[in-house]
């Protein structure tokens, strides 16, 4: 018998941490080759871990909702030896044994070590909390740590560098943080109390993951930038028309339909190269400036929620790789089957509110992005066209673009003149356009 350590695997260069949501295998099931153990959750989208191996459950690690570094050993599978693990020698047995248990004592130690942080209400990693715990760090001292990470997280330098410096600034903290601590802890005993139906009729249901986690950023997002929004309306007669003659055509010859979006996101990403200033992000005091052009794509789910897959290097993309790429993403996301990594590195997010009807909208910027582009609903309008020979009044396909962006960074003319461009890239559209 050998034993294969099944770990969390890399789920894309921006993820680095997972939460366990549901085993499927519990200890003494048999497991095949590729057969999912157990299905997981980063703060964007849900995926399933598969065992490399085949073989028996014979110990986990973390339970769900543990929070899990990409690497760490999360189970145990015995298997019959062979290919898939070498069998060990009976002088490397104990030493495997060992490695084993240390790996589960550590697994135990970081799960028990969450439990002292729990009261509180921001992230933190499990080797930020152990050695908080090593170092008896209180949980108020925490939340006090200016972190350096992705959303203010504390890093373990950033608690390094805390626990270096600590003698000199004990008293500051404890002052600064322990005084409202009860006050936060009965918050959040009451934040997490479920409310009572007044009539008894009411029903009362509990927000799952990913609803609670688009409050939390929608929420975030509001309070973190400035929104401001302009608005344009753009005729897209010549796209409509020349999207009717060749969808058959290209259905036919591509095996892909032939919708707008892809249209809309390629003059988004053409746009974005004339005014790379919309193509940034902000951390802090600092402006980061994006060199690729990664587009996000708001999708909405059959169960109500949202997601935002990424098309990377959209503007390198022809009409028909950005038509593959929006309906793969699309696809892909109302069946569940979108991995942590096509969910990360969007520089600018379009929405299509036109979907269901709406003429345009006021969308919420997508952090730490700067800007956001609401698609209106096409609708046939009359409009006056201007000819050689006169004013007349026609049907013409008209829409509305809706840009939302942040003014801390991005001001009138520069938020007005990139939507301002879409909208004129859209309105040349060659209607004899080969594809």
């Amino acid at each position: 018998m050998a034993k294969f350590e099944l770990k969390l695997p890399k789920m894309g260069e921006s993820v680095a941490e997972a939460t366990i949501t549901n085993w499927l295998k519990n200890v003494g099931d048999h497991i095949d080759a590729d057969e999912t153990v157990l299905e997981i959750a980063t703060d964007k989208v849900d995926s399933e871990v598969p065992s490399e191996v085949e073989g028996t459950l014979v110990e986990i690690l973390f339970q769900v909702d543990d929070v899990v570094q990409v690497g760490q050993t999360i189970a145990i599978i015995e298997t019959e030896g062979g290919a898939a693990a070498p069998a060990p020698t009976k002088a490397s047995a104990p030493a495997e044994a060992k490695v084993v248990a240390e790996t589960v004592a550590v697994a135990q130690e970081t799960v028990s070590a969450s439990v002292d942080f729990s009261d509180s209400d921001k992230f933190f990693s499990p080797l930020v909390k152990n050695i908080a715990k090593e170092e008896g760090i209180s949980v108020a001292e925490l939340e006090a740590i200016a972190g350096t990470g992705k959303d203010g997280r504390v890093t373990k330098n950033d608690i390094l560098e805390y626990v270096k410096n600590r003698g000199n600034q004990p008293q500051q903290v404890a002052a600064k943080v322990e005084a409202p601590k009860a006050a936060a802890a009965s918050t959040a005993t009451a934040t997490k109390a479920a409310p009572v139906s007044v009539n008894g009729a009411d029903e009362i249901v509990e927000m799952d993951r990913m609803r609670k986690l688009i409050s939390t950023y929608m929420v975030k997002s509001v309070q973190t930038s400035a929104h401001v929004q302009s608005f344009i309306e753009v005729d897209v007669t010549n796209i409509v028309n020349w999207r009717n003659k060749v969808k058959n055509s290209f259905e036919k010859r591509e095996g892909e339909k032939l919708t707008f979006t892809p249209i809309f996101m390629e003059a988004v990403a053409k746009a974005l190269k004339d005014f790379p200033g919309m193509n940034i992000s902000v951390e802090g005091d600092y402006i980061i400036k994006k060199k690729n052009i990664n587009l996000g794509m708001a999708a909405a789910l059959p169960n109500g929620n949202l997601i935002v897959p990424v098309i990377k290097n959209a503007d390198q993309l022809n009409l028909v790789g950005m038509a593959k790429a929006v309906n793969d993403l699309g696809n892909r996301a109302k069946a569940g089957k979108l991995k942590p990594d096509d969910t990360q590195g969007s520089t600018y997010t379009v929405t299509n509110v036109g979907t269901f009807g709406s003429v345009f909208g006021t969308p919420i910027i997508n952090q730490p992005e700067v800007g956001i582009l609401a698609l209106g609903a096409i609708r046939k309008v009359p409009a006056v066209i201007e000819t050689p020979e006169g004013d007349f009044i026609g049907i013409r396909q008209k829409m509305f673009l809706s840009h939302s962006y942040d003014h801390r960074v991005v001001d009138g003319a520069l938020g007005g003149q990139f939507v301002q461009r879409v909208a004129q890239i859209l309105e040349a559209f060659d209607p004899n356009r080969e594809v």
